[in-house]
């Protein structure tokens, strides 16, 4: 779920350090066991397959997460300077870390490919302003986990006036990400 609420969001999701742990831990767990398995047994092709399949999930959640990172760096780390004491992260350690080396290498190469080449006053660079925002109000199917009632819908008409609707359970949306993202958050829905 989190592998697919990652993959189709427009934004960078809330980091799940403890879901990778546990997967890595898994794989390292079931890898052991298949040396102890005998050569040649049906069941050691079945598992290396499974094996297989979660380490595909885990490299592609992190990658569509670092692609992200790569895409709206500056909208990310600032963000997670602005999050409130108590409030989730949306990068682990890691991938803050590697945000920060991101813009201090994107801002280096600029200043010695271009931007020292310029007049004075067009010297400086706003990344904030120049690297794109992700588009909240890009539009994405989802399936409802938990009935959901009142959730506000902004039609894409001149009118102004806003109605709600209810999400039922099993019900599949296409709908702004905008209005789902709490839901997608909180687990009520999932992107699909």
């Amino acid at each position: 779920q989190a592998w697919l609420n990652e993959k189709f969001a427009p934004e960078l999701l809330e980091s799940k350090p403890e879901i990778i742990e546990c997967v890595v831990e898994q794989l390292d767990h079931m890898e052991a066991n298949l040396k102890r398995a005998k050569k040649g047994d049906l069941k050691v092709s079945v598992h290396r397959m499974e094996i297989e399949r979660i380490r595909y999930v885990l490299s592609s959640y992190l990658r569509c997460r670092l692609v992200k990172i790569e895409k709206f760096f500056p909208h990310v780390l600032e963000k997670e300077k602005s999050r409130a004491e108590g409030e989730p992260s949306i990068l682990s350690p890691e991938e803050f870390a590697f945000a920060k080396e991101y813009m201090a290498n994107t801002e280096t190469y600029l200043k010695n490919v271009a931007l020292k080449h310029m007049p004075p006053n067009l010297q400086k660079v706003s990344l904030l302003k120049s690297v794109p925002k992700p588009n909240l109000d890009s539009f994405v199917f989802l399936r409802v986990l938990e009935r959901q009632e009142n959730i506000l819908v902004e039609p894409e008409t001149d009118e102004q006036r806003e109605y709600a609707i209810d999400l039922e359970e099993g019900s599949q949306h296409l709908i702004r990400y905008r209005t789902v993202a709490p839901l997608v958050a909180s687990g009520a829905v999932q992107l699909i």
